[in-house]
């Protein structure tokens, strides 16, 4: 029965034990830390989509932690109270300070608060760093990024931070993607995350005006020369190199004239398309609008759809530079770099071909792979002191372009800068896109408006140089009218 003569208790009477102060301490803390970290993400230099994880997930998780241990000892007071009602005097917490026992209790109680206080305030601010940095984006938090991260390794990009481009501008931008990373870390937890991760409404690539901190679109850039060396899949490992003067232009009058490639981002034109898959490898529309606003159309024969029902894009530069900051290498842009820099002996007898086949293979995970490709290539060069450095290699290939878990390789992400192993510049100068009133079309042929070729083959060859371009030669006959991506596919060769 209850005893009715007993005083009634107020609630803060039971918070009177360590327990509940305990979680006092633990629970202003948090509060502590999510004021602190919403104060450093506003005046911070960028926005960090991450401390929302900290901010709104870790925070309160402590700080409801703290509030059970502060029931907690609420209610194991209580309980000791009516236990010893009759017995003895209740036990709480009395502190006499005019005893030295007592002083130094309090005093190391509140000593540990301010101390522990401190270590929240300076846990949150390193916690905040730490979250903004590449490590923390590529290996620790989200391992389903790890082929975006080993991927940015080698890339243009290296050495800038994940949330520079993938935090868009405004405050909108900034909550969804608070919010996204909380739906990361999520489904990171379950392990239910898609395979491969692509680009979808819900987790859009990074707008222009990301680009556009660093990058300038009207910059002038004019011609710029490149070296590409290849190698052939014979038994010999032909070399065969194209040494162009792509001509990059520029839509900056005041510094140089307008057109080259970078036409398409003059901001005095505007081009608009439709892509009628989530790639944008189909693109039977364009629109083309003018410095004078003149509006021309383009379109494919077999497109016969109203444009009002497609959701129309403007092009900007992510259509061409499609992979800016994780590339992932072909097999044949592998191997190839691994021949020409003496990484891959091109002497020993079909060896891009074998290393090439040996990569391409399905594999379900990434430890049978490289037990595989040793063995085959093994097989294919008995001799250890050949087969060795091969081995090495093509791991070490397979290593940063492969990853089977998360069925991600160079086929799962197109790069449509150029137009060898993906349609890129084709998926309109195709010669199919013919303007509406049928007076002109988007040109195919015309290659020299983009590049010139300098030179091309090997040995001798590469020195005969001419300034108004060679016509393209594929190995030894002249080019005709088709298209690279037809038969150039990244691995083996249709």
């Amino acid at each position: 029965m209850t005893d009715r003569s007993a005083p009634r208790r107020s609630f803060k009477h039971y918070l009177r034990n360590w327990l509940s102060w305990a979680g006092l301490v633990l629970a202003a803390s948090a509060l502590f830390a999510f004021l602190l970290l919403v104060a450093i993400d506003q005046f911070a230099g960028h926005r960090n989509p991450y401390v929302g994880i900290l901010a709104y997930v870790v925070a309160p998780l402590f700080f409801l932690l703290g509030v059970a241990l502060t029931l907690l000892g609420a209610f194991f007071q209580r309980r000791s109270e009516r236990r010893a009602a009759r017995a003895a005097e209740p036990l709480v917490i009395k502190i006499d300070l005019s005893r030295a026992r007592d002083r130094k209790v309090l005093a190391f109680f509140a000593a540990g608060s301010i101390a522990f206080l401190f270590l929240t305030a300076l846990g949150s601010y390193q916690t905040y760093q730490y979250t903004e940095s590449v490590q923390f984006c590529g290996q620790r938090c989200h391992l389903p990024m790890e082929p975006e991260f080993v991927a940015s390794q080698h890339a243009a990009h290296a050495r800038v931070e994940c949330v520079a481009c993938h935090v868009g501008r405004g405050a909108t931008a900034y909550f969804k993607t608070k919010v996204n990373g909380v739906k990361q870390l999520y489904h990171t937890v379950r392990n239910d995350f898609e395979r491969p991760i692509r680009v979808t409404s819900a987790n859009p690539r990074p707008p222009q005006a990301i680009c556009e901190q660093c990058h300038w679109p009207k910059k002038y850039v004019g011609n710029v020369e490149r070296t590409y060396r290849h190698f052939l899949s014979d038994e010999k490992n032909s070399p065969f190199a194209v040494r162009l003067l792509l001509n990059v232009g520029g839509a900056d009058p005041n510094n140089g004239p307008v057109g080259g490639i970078h036409w398409h981002m003059n901001v005095a034109n505007k081009i608009e398309y439709i892509a009628t898959d989530e790639l944008s490898l189909n693109i039977p529309w364009v629109r083309m609008t003018d410095s004078q606003g003149i509006v021309t159309v383009f379109k494919t024969p077999d497109f016969r759809g109203n444009p009002a029902n497609y959701e129309i894009h403007r092009m900007d530069c992510m259509d061409c530079h499609s992979r800016p900051a994780h590339k992932v290498h072909t097999p044949n842009q592998a191997v190839d770099l691994a021949l020409a820099t003496g990484r891959l002996d091109p002497a020993v007898p079909w060896v891009k071909a074998k290393v090439v086949a040996a990569l391409v293979k399905p594999y379900k995970t990434k430890p049978e792979a490289l037990r595989d490709i040793a063995d085959q290539l093994r097989k294919d060069y008995p001799d250890p002191a050949v087969s060795g450095p091969i081995i090495r290699e093509a791991q070490a290939i397979y290593r940063v372009n492969f990853f089977p878990e998360v069925k991600l390789d160079w086929r799962t992400h197109p790069d449509f800068v150029g137009h060898k192993d993906w349609n890129g510049c084709f998926r309109c100068h195709d010669g199919n896109h013919t303007a509406v009133d049928g007076q002109m079309s988007i040109k195919a042929s015309d290659c020299k408006a983009c590049h010139l070729i300098l030179a091309q083959g090997s040995g001798e060859m590469l020195s005969k140089i001419d300034a108004r371009g060679h016509n393209f030669v594929h190995i030894d006959t002249e080019y005709s009218d088709f298209t690279c991506a037809d038969c150039h596919t990244g691995g083996l060769q249709k």
